[in-house]
């Protein structure tokens, strides 16, 4: 049974090339557009959209800039940073999550189709990440959207983002294991990722890569595979988010997509002005107190859960 498992992934895996995953980008992300669209139909907010070019907009458009060029440089930390950054802004975490995994879509597409044309990609890592990846997101996403208050939920979403925050400390100051041992419970990572991940509106990344890579996976091909599956867990937890979320503001959608596309091109020059070290010690002290601070912010919605439960 295993091996006809092992042998079913290796011939999936097959199916991945450059010019059909660049064709599944472009139907996938249509497909979410037409589904969106259908979706505001049906709820009747499409006429009562807003959307505004105010100070929120700038500074939404300014945590996407600063959450790509982050990206760029560590291969990780997009949606936690940006994340972190809405809920600072007083975004709802269910909006927030939101909003970052549509405006991923777009940016973990192009980053797949990179990895795939520069041969990053590990055909079977990719397949085992994704199937875990979907489900773990789908069911995060669910949650959040049906049966968690978002007030509630602020100050575990912070806590949780607090700790990725300390990861990626944990990650600059200590060395990785060496390359070439045999990683363990990918599944698991990837399932566990996914779920976080829609829950925190980020997390892929510091859960699952840099799992494999303390474990001793290349570097690259983990890096590469890991971002190219991230395109499907964003976009299922996009649409299941936008099934069950009235989104009628925007502007933290447009603001953040639109700052990770301008910044995407001066993400390659910026890694080679600043080097990842010292940045990654930046981002996890800013992940670590800008979450402090949301926790802070939260303790009177934790004391409503508190009397809630009592």
């Amino acid at each position: 049974m295993k091996n006809w498992i092992i042998q079913y992934i290796k011939d999936k895996a097959v199916f991945f090339t450059l010019r059909r995953f660049f064709w599944l980008i472009i139907i996938l992300t249509g497909l979410l557009i037409i589904f969106g669209v259908y979706q505001l139909e049906a709820n009747q907010t499409l006429s009562n959209l807003r959307f505004r070019m105010d100070y929120h907009f700038w500074l939404f458009m300014v945590a996407g800039f600063l959450a790509q060029l982050i990206d760029g440089a560590l291969g990780m930390a997009y949606g936690v940073s940006c994340s972190s950054m809405l809920i600072a802004f007083n975004v709802p975490p269910v909006i927030s999550s939101a909003s970052v995994h549509i405006s991923e879509v777009f940016t973990t597409g192009a980053s797949g189709l990179s990895h795939l044309r520069f041969k990053n990609v590990h055909r079977q890592l990719f397949m085992k990440l994704l199937i875990p990846g979907i489900l773990g997101a789908a069911i995060g996403a669910f949650l959040l959207s049906k049966y968690f208050n978002g007030e509630w939920v602020k100050p575990f979403v912070s806590a949780y983002l607090m700790i990725l925050g300390l990861l990626i400390l944990r990650k600059a100051f200590f060395k990785p294991a060496k390359t070439g041992e045999k990683v363990k419970h990918i599944r698991r990572l990837a399932l566990a990722g996914g779920f976080l991940d829609a829950i925190g509106g980020g997390g892929w990344g510091p859960v699952v890569v840099s799992n494999l890579i303390h474990q001793g996976a290349n570097p690259k091909r983990t890096i590469g595979s890991a971002n190219t599956a991230e395109f499907f867990i964003a976009l299922v937890s996009s649409a299941v988010f936008i099934s069950f979320v009235k989104i009628t503001n925007w502007q933290p959608v447009i603001g953040i997509l639109v700052g990770g596309l301008i910044a995407a091109p001066f993400a390659a020059l910026f890694v080679k002005l600043i080097k990842p070290r010292p940045l990654m010690i930046l981002v996890g002290f800013l992940i670590t107190l800008i979450s402090f601070y949301n926790i802070y912010k939260s303790i009177p919605a934790f004391e409503g859960l508190l009397s809630a439960i009592y």
